[in-house]
């Protein structure tokens, strides 16, 4: 019998790896750019323009063309340098003013794809607004998960453990996914925006879908045999691992073409929700459900150490 149980540690190393890469690349986009990931005008406010140049431009010249009009932008460039792709963000501007910038830049800078530009605008009053949904959305999602196991599992010995560990299982993915999105920040310039609250929320939901079917089996099995709980928990793994793999895999490849063959505007959501699933799915047999091992099994030698101690 294969011994996932037994092998913990080698996840946990793992995942603590995948995990601090994530937050290396949170540290130096706070470095880079102001904050752990690039905040898009969604959340923060203001405007952002991607334009596609034809030629190559020098981004002195780019930005002397924001400077005239009073504003102090951000740029940065994405993709090759041969695609003369740029990303500018700036405070809130109108419209009119719009129209000003991409004919200064035609004039002074280069050409300017129009076809291939994109422009976006947020009131900063709307973007707070948003912020403070996101966050509130995130809380509000894991106390329900909370209360939902503990109440579906309260016939359970410590019920209260399925819960933590399920949530902590959910943190992983959300760590996970969210420093993908730094990488991606940092490599392409991708910005968090509304779809990428949409991925988040959607990681939060299946997140543990597959941690409750372990734990489900877990709580059937007990009823059943007196295995010690090591052996029980890999047992109930193993049951139930090739249904959760196979319905997991279904999704992941209609994901994978839809991020082939999406277009650009689903690139962010489609990619930041397949990491997280992928990630929801190894956590769910390699992290949330060892965890609880480790913590039952901890709970089980005070327990031992006191009464030889009495």
């Amino acid at each position: 019998m294969v011994d996932i149980v037994g092998k913990r540690n080698w996840f946990f190393g793992f995942s603590g790896i995948l995990i601090l890469l994530g937050i290396a690349a949170m540290v130096y986009s706070a470095i880079q750019f102001g904050s752990p990931l690039q905040i898009g005008v969604d959340f923060t406010g203001g405007s952002r323009f991607v334009i596609h140049f034809t030629e190559t431009v020098a981004q002195d010249a780019l930005r002397q063309v924001f400077t005239d009009q009073g504003l102090d932008p951000t740029i940065q460039q994405l993709g090759d340098t041969s695609e003369n792709m740029w990303q500018i963000r700036t405070s809130f501007i109108d419209a009119d003013q719009v129209n000003t910038l991409l004919d200064d830049m035609e004039a002074r800078v280069a050409p300017i794809d129009r076809n291939s530009t994109r422009y976006d605008t947020v009131d900063p009053s709307i973007g707070s607004e948003v912020t403070r949904a996101a966050a509130t959305a995130v809380l509000v999602a894991s106390i329900i998960v909370l209360l939902f196991i503990w109440f579906s599992f309260r016939r359970v010995p410590h019920a209260f453990r399925y819960g933590v560990c399920a949530i902590t299982g959910m943190l992983h993915n959300l760590l996970i996914a969210t420093g993908f999105f730094a990488i991606m920040g940092i490599l392409r310039g991708w910005e968090v925006d509304a779809l990428f609250l949409t991925a988040i929320l959607t990681v939060v939901g299946f997140s543990v879908q597959d941690t409750i079917v372990v734990f489900d089996r877990i709580r059937e099995n007990s009823r059943r045999r007196r295995d010690a709980f090591d052996i029980l928990v890999n047992r109930s793994i193993l049951e139930v691992i090739q249904r959760s793999l196979t319905t997991q895999l279904n999704a992941m490849f209609v994901m994978t073409a839809i991020l082939l063959f999406g277009g650009a505007s689903l690139e962010k959501f489609v990619a930041t929700w397949l990491v997280g699933m992928v990630s929801g799915t190894y956590s769910s047999i390699c992290i949330a459900v060892p965890l609880l091992v480790v913590w039952e099994n901890a709970a089980n030698r005070r327990t031992a150490g006191a009464q030889a101690t009495a």
